[in-house]
């Protein structure tokens, strides 16, 4: 990411010569001052995954550069985001590097991460290196002590009362600013560790990768010293193998490096010797080399108990402990905060320091229980949600927006399109309903209403793209529309695991589903332009086997989907059936808009419910099928009444499925949460059909704004889809997202990709 951006402007031709005149743009720089690779540290470690998820997540926003921090004599080789370096054992260089930071008008703020020892035998300088600084600064601490004495509390005032705000990564270490040192609550900001979003994969398939199978793994990793205290739990073990022959413990990762310089490997070799002593060699494997993170987030995967086994109480947080858990592992650790406050609410089990007896106990216990820790696993993952690095980048970006005098503006970046979740939840008769994070239920079988609407979104992508690698998932999901429709024409929706019908089709409203079903199948007919003349034959039987029966259906969210498929139906081929369904199907809608609307309230009936922005965009398509200007005239009215309820100045807001909006009620619905994926992708998607029609940069701009919803411009500031995955969460409630990953709210965010593919959003 460069500061600098050339943009090309309005050319001049003269004299034969053709001059292309440049304008810079300047984006505000933040400099980060931190260890960073190939230095061999958990806050390198840190720094470069922050780095990163900024990096990824915003596009023309900001430049991170960063300030890497050196002990003498180091020679390291650095990636291109290193702009400065700071010697900390050279008293000179601090002085240097502030004349360097203060010399640079792009630098608006610099961020410390911040960890006791850094500094270590320079801690005045650096105290005049701050004084030094004309840029504002922000302190990220790694480390917060209790209790300090009167050298170390004035150490830290001087350091933190001088910086514009204070991040902390613990509720603990918050609270022990404000009543320890006294610092104002209001400078100091809570942004947990970052972790990374995981796929989570079959253990056992993982296990037999990995040469595992038929083990039970017990793990532990990072930089190896003293004070994880691994012979706590190699005497543990000695217990733990009489009740479970087949456990096996990694210790994963290399010595650290600082250890080395010092003691060379004298721990992992006094490890190596109390494992024979105890006759563990079939018991222990070390893992004594450094692995690349997918790598690793798979041995953590195939974890059946995560140990934390620090003898630090000080220490405030882990990012080893944060990674475990979000890949899913059980946790056993051992009282830091930063676990105390996690593994609180049954999501792990607390052991005392160097208890070797308490900690065999636990092991065993939790071994014996697949339930429990089945359960401390998703409760970990849901706990540990809005921590992921994309959400850490959120919260930091926000803190920037706020510090730097200068507007900022974030421009978030679009995603890559992954249709790997979509795929995981196919089988070769059609797309499973719902899923358990991302592992589909299969048990939750199959309905008309995704299908149908997997079956849309693959035509849009084929029509993106002209994959025809994709072309056997639209045959899939064409093949079970065709599976649903009856004999009349009509469709059911509920299917089982096992391919039955289920009895939900005699209690549920169907109107709905058909109409979904019509949708699809009438956008697909209108790509017989593209798509292989057998999908388009078949698509046009089921469709025309249906038509006999739309005029008796009365929903009027169902005679929309309707009016859209049928529309896009005869875009190319006339049929005057279908015609003559839309114009009565839209009779009736614009006699429903007539009947209801008045000057406050220019809608449809007399609430906002779900998939509100089908109506007006339903209309939209009606004009263009008959050529009534009237209904031409309700769909802009209709769906300006609709932005105006749903849009605000801080993004978004679709209607809480906790609470339809009355229109008794005055003003738009503040309710907070229940929001759901496939609305916000409604709103796109008719966005789109009217910025077509109309070409108004005014529908593209709430285009890009509701998009963002999905990135994280809402009101928990957190991501709604997975960029790991593919997959979309399946809700925004009130304090929380619903990280379930089922096939509605998946299909809904990649509806809305795909439509806004054609735009140049990743540039403001």
């Amino acid at each position: 990411m460069e500061a600098l951006l050339d943009h090309i402007i309005p050319v001049e031709i003269k004299r034969e010569r053709l001059f292309i005149a440049t304008k810079r743009i300047e984006l505000p720089v933040i400099v980060m001052v931190t260890s960073y690779p190939p230095r061999e540290c958990g806050i390198a470690t840190y720094a470069n995954d922050l780095y990163n998820s900024l990096y990824n997540k915003f596009d023309q926003s900001f430049c991170i550069h960063i300030c890497a921090l050196e002990q003498e004599h180091s020679n390291y080789t650095y990636a291109s985001e290193v702009k400065y370096r700071l010697d900390t054992s050279d008293a000179e260089k601090y002085t240097q590097l502030a004349e360097q930071l203060n010399a640079n008008e792009q630098i608006q703020l610099i961020i410390f991460q911040h960890e006791f020892g850094f500094y270590h035998g320079n801690d005045l300088v650096f105290q005049s290196f701050l004084k030094l600084l004309s840029k504002p600064f922000i302190f990220a601490l790694h480390t917060v002590l209790g209790k300090p004495n009167n050298e170390l509390k004035e150490y830290m005032q001087l350091m933190l009362n001088r910086s514009v705000k204070t991040i902390v990564m613990t509720k603990n270490a918050a609270d022990i600013l404000k009543n320890d040192y006294g610092i104002d609550s209001d400078r100091i900001h809570i942004i947990s560790h970052g972790t990374h979003l995981v796929r989570h994969t079959d253990k056992i398939q993982l296990k037999k990768k990995h040469g595992l199978l038929g083990r039970k793994i017990l793990s532990t990793f990072g930089l190896l010293n003293s004070g994880k205290s691994i012979e706590t739990t190699l005497d543990a073990l000695t217990a733990i193998i009489i009740k479970e022959p087949t456990v096996l413990f990694l210790i994963i990762g290399i010595t650290h490096p600082g250890v080395v310089k010092i003691d060379g490997e004298s721990y992992r070799e006094s490890l190596l010797f109390k494992i024979k002593q105890l006759h563990l060699e079939e018991h222990v494997l070390f893992i004594n080399h450094f692995l690349e993170l997918p790598e690793l987030l798979e041995y953590l995967q195939l974890t059946d108990i995560y140990l934390f086994t620090s003898n630090n109480p000080n220490q405030a947080v882990s990012g080893t402990f944060s990674y475990a858990i979000s890949s899913g592992c059980p946790i056993i650790a051992t009282a830091i905060p930063h676990a105390l406050e996690v593994l609180a609410n049954n999501t792990g089990i607390i052991v005392d320091f160097n208890n070797s007896q308490q900690l065999s106990t636990a092991i065993i216990s939790l071994l014996s229980n697949d339930v429990k820790r089945e359960e401390f696993s998703l409760n970990g993952i849901h706990k540990l949600a809005s921590t992921a690095w994309e959400n850490s980048a959120l919260k930091h970006a926000n803190i920037f927006r706020e510090t730097i005098k200068s507007a900022l503006s974030l421009n978030f970046s679009i995603p890559a399109i992954n249709l790997h979740h979509l795929k995981k939840l196919t089988t070769k008769f059609g797309i499973i309903q719902f899923a358990v994070l991302n592992k589909p239920d299969l048990t939750s079988g199959y309905t008309l209403d995704d299908n149908a609407r997997a079956l849309l979104a693959i035509g849009m992508h084929f029509e993106n793209t002209r994959h025809f690698e994709n072309l056997y998932l639209i045959e899939i999901y064409l093949d079970f529309i065709s599976f649903c429709q009856q004999e009349k024409g009509d469709f059911l929706n509920y299917v089982s695991q096992l391919q039955a019908f289920t009895k939900e089709n005699d209690q549920c409203n169907l109107d709905d589903a058909n109409g979904r079903a019509i949708w699809a199948l009438g956008y697909i007919i209108g790509l017989e332009e593209i798509l292989p003349k057998n999908i388009i034959s078949k698509a046009s039987g089921i469709l025309n086997k249906s038509i006999l029966h739309l005029n008796t259906i009365h929903s009027t969210r169902a005679m929309a989907f309707i009016i859209k498929g049928l529309s896009y139906s005869i875009k190319n081929i006339f049929n005057q059936k279908a015609y003559d369904t839309i114009n009565t199907l839209s009779n009736r809608v614009y006699q429903m808009y007539l009947h209801e609307s008045s000057p406050k309230w220019g809608w449809y009936e007399g609430y906002l419910t779900y998939a509100n922005s089908l109506l007006p965009e339903a209309m939209l398509h009606a004009w263009k099928a008959t050529g009534n200007l009237e209904f031409k005239k309700t769909a802009k009215d209709s769906f300006q009444f609709l932005l105006s309820q749903i849009f605000t100045a801080t993004g978004i807001h679709v209607i809480s499925n906790k609470n339809w909006h009355n229109k008794e009620i005055d003003g738009s619905c503040n309710l907070v949460g229940g929001e759901q994926p496939i609305d916000v992708a409604y709103t796109i998607l008719s966005l789109n059909s009217f910025y077509i029609e109309f070409d108004d940069v005014y529908y593209k701009e709430k285009m890009k704004i509701a998009f963002d919803w999905f990135q994280g411009r809402n009101h928990l500031n957190e991501i709604i889809y997975n960029p790991c995955t593919g997959g979309c969460y399946d809700g925004l409630e009130d304090s929380y997202v619903n990280l379930n990953q089922g096939a509605e709210s998946t299909l809904s965010y990649l509806m809305a990709r795909l439509a806004i593919d054609k735009y140049n959003f990743s540039n403001p």
